[in-house]
């Protein structure tokens, strides 16, 4: 299993120095690169101080100037939001500037709050047909010429400049959560991006078996990489849970106002709601989040995430940022890299095999 990053420039507060945020996420860039992390994700968002990312490839961009190994994604670009000449340029830019290092990931969106102000008349639910028609036009413009007379996008024959220096295109991803979305990215090729935010477990057994019948559905098709996100935090001492589970708490009650579009935002900082109104509130008790996300000791983490490992997830999605303090998230990834992930390293034997197999393709 793999280890990916989601890491938002993130204010819970306004009393947080946005220079401090800024030098602090890329400070947590740099430390996944150094301990092995396979790629680190950047959200669009806007006029929401949770997620500050208005482009990400200007955020992932900047990252590049700064990394040299990690791949560089957007997770997601969202397709509504975007005409898909400037999409696929700015892919092609990035992933010149970051030589070849772009992971491409899009999505429909998750807040109407957000498509009320960048897509006004559009409904949030309605944001997958556009990444639907996004995805083949996108490969046609990084191919060469290509014209398109769509339903939601129209241009004379075009290409895309620059074009992506991987051939003959980044890799793809969708957030999926729907069985239809799933159908979608196996049919274009993509990767899976999912999240069962504060779940159980059972939530990440359905996406994968969504992952299996779409997989059934269409024969042939590549097998793509799933992956999976939860908000981690990992601490020294048992008695530290209560921090972690407090901020995801906090966080889980700001977002309840999103996807619901109370509108209760000010300055773009969302207004808790009362999470022990719903009626779904078992969910963001503190016994539930602290059994459902991805909180507790090394040993404690490990034990955690060893059934997702079984279940077959390729990639773990670490999601750093949900209200946590700086001190906090930079401790658990420390502990996240040193005693964690040497879990799930790949025995020696079979990385002997791997790189044997690897030399053998090349020939």
């Amino acid at each position: 299993m793999k280890f990916q990053l989601v890491i938002n420039m993130e204010r819970a507060t306004p009393d947080i120095d946005m220079r401090d945020l800024e030098r602090h996420t890329l400070e947590m860039v740099q430390m996944a690169e150094a301990g092995g992390f396979a790629i680190a994700w950047a959200a669009e968002h806007h006029a929401l101080e949770l997620f500050i990312c208005p482009n990400p490839f200007s955020m992932l961009t900047w990252w590049a100037a700064h990394t040299s190994r990690i791949r560089l994604g957007t997770a997601v670009a969202v397709a509504p939001y975007w005409h898909p000449i400037r999409l696929a340029e700015e892919v092609g830019l990035l992933d010149l500037y970051s030589r070849g290092r772009v992971e491409f990931g899009i999505g429909s969106g998750a807040f109407q709050r957000e498509f009320d102000r960048m897509a006004p008349g559009l409904k949030q639910t309605d944001g997958h047909l556009y990444m639907e028609e996004m995805l083949p036009v996108l490969r046609a413009l990084w191919a060469g010429d290509t014209a398109h007379d769509g339903k939601y996008w129209k241009f004379p024959l075009s290409t895309a400049v620059p074009k992506p220096q991987q051939k003959p295109h980044p890799p793809l991803w969708v957030a999926a959560r729907s069985p239809h979305t799933y159908d979608t990215a196996v049919k274009n090729g993509c990767n899976i991006l999912s999240w069962a935010l504060s779940r159980p477990f059972s939530e990440v057994e359905s996406y994968k078996q969504r992952l299996e019948e779409a997989m059934a559905a269409n024969p042939g098709a590549a097998r793509p990489i799933f992956a999976t996100m939860r908000y981690t935090a990992v601490y020294d001492r048992p008695d530290q849970w209560d921090v972690p589970v407090a901020a995801a708490r906090r966080q889980m009650a700001r977002f309840e106002n999103l996807f619901k579009n109370l509108g209760d935002v000010k300055d773009g900082f969302p207004k808790p709601i009362d999470l022990d109104a719903l009626n779904s509130r078992q969910e963001f008790d503190l016994d539930s989040l602290r059994q459902n996300l991805m909180f507790g000791t090394p040993d404690e983490v490990i034990r955690k995430l060893k059934p997702y490992e079984a279940l077959g997830v390729d990639h773990y999605t670490y999601c750093a940022t949900f209200g946590l303090g700086f001190k906090e998230q930079k401790r658990s990834l420390e502990l996240f890299i040193k005693e964690v992930m040497p879990a799930f390293a790949e025995p020696a034997s079979q990385a002997d095999s791997s790189v044997s197999r690897a030399k053998v393709s090349a020939r």
